[in-house]
């Protein structure tokens, strides 16, 4: 973790991706992922996974932006949903992207009578997929039949990158011209097309979504706390011999700077790692059958006595009637 916080992504979206790629090659299907977003580097490993998965080929990231449902892009694809026509779900993409990835940036504008919706990845080139940018231009013309549709196609998309495969699947699946080696990554569209009203709609509904997805984008948009970021840095870490010195570090503050920004936001060290470790021994008494002495060191207590009387300052009961009660796999 660093004061300069890398791009992340949705993990609706990773779990989408990881969905709609089982689907094409009769993988395991999607598995559960630990927050609600991910770092990018993490969702590169995830698509480096799905490209090198059996069956995999030159057109799965296309196929899989194809299969992409609205809940793979979060609220967005609520949005775009309700949105009154093409046009108003391309603004809403524009405005509303970085809620499914930071990793890229969708624009729009209008010259003659034409649109073109634009994305362009905000990370190192070779840090993205050529068939992770076809996956999400293809969503995005999914998304458009979801309110044209799915008849509709664009009038061309170019990619910035060179072709691999054969050029059919990209015109089934994108049902127009397809150029490559462009100088971006294009959607062109229609004006007519785009400001065809839909004889549907509901703008209530829409302002429900857009309210609840400004709330996001301010929350994603406000640098996370310092008392956050020590969250962050002690959700994997080992809970015993730790101290403040380890988050201080990596976010290159002295322990006295750590400790006063701690005390302004209204919290300690000590209050944190005391959360840390109530958390994490609820979540092992939870999903896990291990005995009390197996899960004290786990947490950063001396033993299983320890364990009880933190415990049952937590929750106000013992860590065996937690389990009891049937919280996870010890319980009944």
């Amino acid at each position: 973790m660093s004061l300069t916080e890398p791009p992340t992504v949705t993990s609706c979206y990773a779990l989408a991706v990881l969905s709609a790629a089982a689907e094409g090659t009769g993988g395991s299907g999607p598995r559960a992922l630990p927050a609600d977003r991910l770092q990018y580097a993490e969702m590169r490993v995830l698509w480096d996974e799905v490209l090198g998965a059996r069956g995999a080929g030159p057109h799965t990231g296309l196929l899989v932006g194809d299969r992409i449902r609205p809940t793979g892009l979060h609220i967005l694809g609520h949005l775009v949903l309700t949105s009154a026509s093409l046009a108003e779900a391309a603004l809403a993409a524009e405005h509303y992207h970085s809620l499914v990835s930071q990793a890229g940036r969708v624009s729009v504008d209008r010259r003659g009578d034409v649109g073109r919706v634009r994305y362009r990845p905000t990370v190192d080139p070779a840090a993205m997929h050529p068939q992770q940018v076809e996956a999400v231009v293809s969503s995005m013309v999914r998304a458009g039949r979801w309110i044209a549709g799915d008849g509709w196609a664009p009038l061309s998309v170019s990619f910035a990158h060179p072709r691999t495969g054969s050029a059919e699947p990209y015109a089934r699946v994108l049902g127009c011209p397809v150029v490559f080696d462009a100088p971006e990554n294009v959607i062109t569209v229609a004006n007519e097309d785009l400001d065809r009203r839909r004889p549907l709609h509901d703008p209530a509904l829409n302002a429900l979504h857009r309210a609840y997805a400004d709330r996001l984008l301010h929350r994603l948009s406000t640098p996370p706390s310092v008392a956050d970021r020590v969250r962050q840095w002690l959700e994997p870490a080992a809970l015993g011999d730790t101290g403040p010195e380890g988050p201080a570090k990596e976010l290159g503050l002295s322990v006295r700077t750590l400790r006063r920004a701690l005390q302004a936001e209204g919290t300690s060290w000590r209050a944190l790692l005391d959360d840390a470790r109530h958390g994490r021994a609820r979540r092992l008494l939870e999903t896990t059958i291990l005995p009390l002495d197996r899960i004290a060191p786990l947490v950063g207590l001396s033993g299983a006595t320890a364990l009880v009387r933190a415990f049952t300052r937590w929750e106000g009961m013992p860590p065996g009637a937690y389990r009891s009660r049937g919280a996870g796999p010890g319980g009944g």
